[in-house]
Formats: structure tokens, C-alpha cells, sequence
């Protein structure tokens, strides 16, 4: 005889929805290291020195800029991935990529520099890898940076 609301049946859904639930959290945990998490914001800097006029690291989501002003975006490698790579704007009309010619970074750290141009939205863009040691089986993901920058009027 089967009874649906007997106490093992109760007792059995229980358990299905918390190895569901259970499965789900491990699930989510892992999507951090692909860049499918959401990232923490952080303020960027406002008084960086080294000659620019505001620093945006890795946890940087958003910044804003005035036209003429400089930005450094300092990009620090997490555990177990490569340096970022890549780092570019995508729209160079409205944020141009310079050269800083005092920058030497640590190990770990990439440095860009930008100058924004004229108004208008851009977003710097970046990427990591795996850090495989050679010879080894190497997971094939990459992480995804965008930081979004928006140029007001100077």
C-alpha cells in the first residue's frame, strides 16, 4: 500500500531537496573560478599617484572619468592562474591605450595605462588562464575581466 503523505514519503523529499540544494551550492561555489560569479565591487582609486589621475584594479566593476583625465589599471593574477593578458579598451576613440613609461610590475601584476579621450562608455577588457605546469592535463577555461568606463565631458 503506498501512501503519499506518510512520514517516508516526507522524510524521503526531505532528503531529495537537501542533497538538491546541497548539489546546487557546490555547483555555484565552482562558478567563481570561471568568472561566471558575480565579483565584488571596489572603489577605484582617486589618488593612485604615479602621475595618473585614478587607479581600477581586478575588482574594480565601473569607474568614471573626465575627458583629458589618466587611468592605471593595476591587475593582480589570482592563485593558480596566469598573469591577465590582453588587457585592451573597446572603443580607443573614447579610451586610448598609453604607454607608461615608468611602469615595472611584481610578478603577477599587469599594468595598463589609458587616457580617456572624448565622452562616451568604453569598457577595458582582459584575460587569465590556467597556470598548467608542462607536460600536465590543463582545464580549458578562461576568465573574463570588464571593467566599465564612462568619460564625461572635461
Amino acid at each position: 500500500m503506498c501512501y503519499a503523505n506518510s512520514l517516508e514519503s516526507v522524510t524521503f523529499d526531505m532528503k531529495a531537496v537537501f542533497v538538491l540544494m546541497l548539489a546546487a551550492l557546490v555547483l555555484s561555489g565552482c562558478g567563481g573560478a570561471g568568472g561566471g560569479a558575480a565579483q565584488p565591487t571596489s572603489t577605484p582609486s582617486t589618488n593612485p599617484g604615479a602621475g595618473f589621475d585614478v587607479t581600477v584594479t581586478e575588482s574594480t566593476r565601473s569607474v568614471t572619468l573626465k575627458a583629458g583625465q589618466t587611468l592605471a589599471a593595476v591587475l593582480h593574477a589570482r592563485p593558480g592562474m596566469t598573469n591577465w593578458n590582453g588587457v585592451r579598451s573597446s572603443d580607443e576613440s573614447v579610451l586610448a591605450p598609453i604607454v607608461n613609461p615608468a611602469a615595472s610590475a611584481a610578478r603577477g601584476v599587469t599594468l595598463a595605462a589609458f587616457k580617456a579621450i572624448a565622452p562616451g562608455k568604453a569598457q577595458i577588457d582582459a584575460s587569465a588562464g590556467p597556470d598548467c605546469s608542462p607536460g600536465q592535463a590543463c582545464p580549458a577555461y578562461l576568465m573574463v575581466l570588464t571593467i566599465d568606463v564612462t568619460v564625461n565631458a572635461g
